[in-house]
């Protein structure tokens, strides 16, 4: 076999697995990766906690990436008061006279925080672009200034991470077929997310400007192959860990006491009289 047919292979092997045709993850393999992962944020936790670290993790990506999956995830086990999700609805009339980046700073980390942005300052660079919900004067200000504004977070100490799930069109309109057809996943799916099926290449322009001006050494973009969400979510918590230092932090044995029995009394008999739960299940 020559080279360009053994190219011709890799491209074809490459394009069947960017569209998510690949063998699909076991589930037990799948659930005890995750498993692992998770107990090493529990001891990043501790670590950010214990050092005072702030650190910021940005979620980007197409409508029906997986941005809110990987962010469930990585929640699931931790404390909500550590690990806090920002998730901002459309700006007030109040907030569009603020300086842009103003109510996003609000949600900023202090110190043994970690702040996760679904979706995050870079709608100007996307969402508000293709649909003209800024000006180009205003979306030209913004891609020069986040580089700088974002140097200043890290000369800070803020440890910002930057990640773009990337989807492939056929998977998007499957995901966004079956949010149609599933009633627990129909609130998914809002006239922005179907007017975004329609720029598609409008997003792509948006997207490849916004790395050209914001991919920088002090805060890198990392993209995640997001065609198979399992795959997508454990490379991603994956990689964010392999970015920090962090070590676990000895604990003092915990022993648990037993109860006071001074004062002892039937705690369960003065329930009786109140109104329970129907055990219907």
């Amino acid at each position: 076999m020559g080279k360009k047919d053994k190219k011709k292979d890799s491209d074809k092997s490459h394009k069947k697995e960017r569209k998510g045709e690949s063998k699909k993850l076991d589930g037990e393999i799948y659930e005890a990766a995750l498993f692992e992962l998770q107990a090493e944020l529990v001891k990043l936790q501790r670590w950010v906690v214990d050092r005072g670290e702030r650190i910021i993790v940005v979620f980007e990506g197409r409508d029906a990436a997986g941005k809110g999956g990987v962010i469930k995830r990585i929640t699931e086990k931790v404390s909500p008061r550590i690990f806090r999700v920002v998730a901002l609805p459309a700006p007030t009339e109040r907030e569009k006279s603020q300086l842009y980046l103003q109510r996003y700073i609000a949600h900023f980390p202090a110190a043994g925080e970690i702040v996760l942005f679904d979706r995050s300052w870079y709608n100007r660079a996307g969402v508000e672009r293709v649909l003209d919900f800024c000006t180009e004067e205003q979306y030209r200000r913004f891609l020069l200034g986040c580089p700088q504004f974002e140097k200043s977070l890290v000369d800070d100490g803020i440890r910002l991470f930057k990640y773009w799930f990337d989807v492939s069109s056929e998977e998007q309109e499957r995901r966004m077929q079956a949010r149609i057809t599933d009633p627990t996943k129909i609130w998914k799916l809002s006239p922005m997310d179907l007017k975004s099926r329609r720029h598609w290449y409008d997003y792509s322009r948006a997207r490849d400007d916004m790395f050209a001006a914001t991919d920088t050494p002090h805060a890198p973009w990392y993209v995640v192959n997001a065609d198979d969400k399992q795959r997508a979510r454990l490379n991603c918590i994956a990689h964010l860990l392999n970015q920090i230092p962090y070590q676990e932090v000895p604990r003092e044995e915990i022993i648990l006491p037993e109860p006071d029995t001074t004062g002892a009394f039937d705690d369960q008999a003065t329930l009786a009289s109140r109104s329970f739960v129907p055990e219907r299940f």
